[in-house]
């Protein structure tokens, strides 16, 4: 089998110079009320920005990268120490933004020897489930799903990498934002039968973004960080309202 090809150090050079030069400019809404002879009403100021974490930006430019030069699965990323080098950031930074990209199925991080790109997964077409479940309790469906998601909770716990599972939390250590939490549970979990059963019964029992729903998603989360399956299970129980 060929080696991965890798990138050459002159395209690598070439494209995150001007990818970073041309990066957009992010306005700081109070140094420019600040020059304003009048000061403008409350209701007139916008909204606080909200500024992405750098190793969500690292990932979106490193996937952008992938994109521009038409990479192909199998293709390898230059090492992480001139990758860090041409965008200026530490290496735990961009470690961050890997497992980032891994998590989200782009690139897999094999340990010795970079990061790979892989294959884009193809979402499948899900057959129509309405008549299936329509004779269904609900509240036997709700149940059904917590039971698949405590045994694939229990599965992303008992993951060996460590660094993955890190990728629940965010940069100031509490959890990844509530959307995120389970697509990063499934991502560690792969493929299998409780996958399909999951994929299967969320099109009849999807969450409610409640703040209960919320709290356990969060104990989930830090449950499968520190690597306590039992916890993750548990934090499954009450999800979804009975």
């Amino acid at each position: 089998m060929a080696a991965p090809r890798g990138v050459s150090d002159a395209r690598l050079h070439a494209y995150f110079r001007i990818g970073l030069a041309s990066a957009p400019l992010v306005v700081n809404v109070n140094r420019l009320c600040a020059v304003t002879k009048k000061r403008p009403r409350a209701s007139a100021v916008p909204e606080r920005l909200e500024r992405p974490r750098l190793y969500v930006q690292l990932a979106d430019h490193i996937a952008r990268f992938i994109e521009a030069q038409g990479l192909s699965p199998g293709d390898r990323l230059p090492p992480e120490r001139l990758l860090a080098a041409e965008l200026g950031v530490s290496r735990a930074s961009l470690s961050r933004a890997l497992v980032a990209l891994e998590v989200q199925g782009k690139v897999e991080v094999q340990h010795g020897n970079g990061a790979v790109v892989l294959a884009p997964t193809l979402e499948e077409e899900k057959p129509d489930l309405a008549a299936l479940w329509a004779e269904r309790d609900p509240a036997e469906l709700a149940r059904a799903r917590e039971a698949v998601m405590a045994g694939l909770a229990r599965s992303a716990a008992a993951h060996p990498d460590r660094s993955l599972r890190l990728a629940l939390l965010d940069a100031d250590g509490s959890p990844v934002r509530f959307r995120d939490t389970w697509p990063c549970v499934r991502r560690l979990t792969g493929p299998g039968l409780l996958a399909e059963l999951d994929d299967v019964l969320a099109e009849a029992a999807p969450f409610d973004e409640t703040q209960v729903a919320a709290d356990r998603l969060t104990l989930l989360a830090r449950a499968v960080v520190v690597g306590d399956p039992d916890a993750a299970a548990s934090a499954c129980a009450g999800l979804f309202r009975l």
